[in-house]
């Protein structure tokens, strides 16, 4: 491999376009650009998730560790494959991962009940926070692929199921530092002294 990022700054993109992987350029508001933004985001959120594990009193760090930066490099093949319309990154394994590691975590988990607010230890919210930007990228690269039918099923399958994994987890990160869910309350309202 080549000197890929030898100059960080080109000035190309200062009349309002960024190139794509293909070598075509487009407006920096384009709608893939936006999809590369939230799975760029996305892929932040979860390094700093993985920072705050690493310094929590969790049990099997390592396995967090691993987990976390597999869907790290799943991300970057997205932002790729979003990068340069065509072309396939993300192989349905990574959705496989992704169900199995649910039902891992699932077992161990009771069935809820009632909705739970995103909130919790620092590790549980800040699963949550990546759950929500998922559900933003998912919405975007799914725009993309409205607009251009380019984006392979297995991509739209990894961020819907990625979203599903971040609310597990966020469940059992809390429980792994002693706490339990904050619940959602009904007519909340109703209990504020006036």
């Amino acid at each position: 491999m080549g000197h890929r990022l030898s100059k960080i700054y080109t000035r190309t993109g200062d009349s309002g376009t960024t190139g794509l992987g293909d070598g075509s350029r487009v407006p920096k508001d384009d709608l893939r650009i936006d999809a590369l933004g939230d799975v760029d985001e996305l892929n932040a959120v979860i390094g700093v998730l993985r920072s705050q594990i690493a310094i929590s009193s969790i049990a099997d760090k390592a396995k967090w560790d691993k987990s976390l930066s597999l869907i790290q490099h799943w991300l970057f093949d997205l932002g790729g494959e979003v990068c340069i319309p065509g072309f396939n990154l993300v192989l349905p394994v990574s959705i496989e991962f992704l169900e199995n590691d649910i039902d891992r975590m699932n077992e161990s988990l009771p069935m809820l009940k009632d909705f739970i607010l995103p909130a919790g230890t620092m590790v549980c919210s800040l699963a949550h926070q990546a759950r929500a930007v998922c559900r933003r990228a998912e919405r975007s690269v799914m725009s993309v692929h409205a607009r251009d039918q380019n984006i392979q099923a297995a991509s739209l399958q990894l961020l819907n199921r990625l979203s599903d994994w971040l609310f597990v987890a966020s469940r059992t990160l809390q429980r792994s530092e002693g706490g339990s869910e904050v619940l959602w309350q009904k007519n909340i309202h109703e209990t504020i002294d006036q």
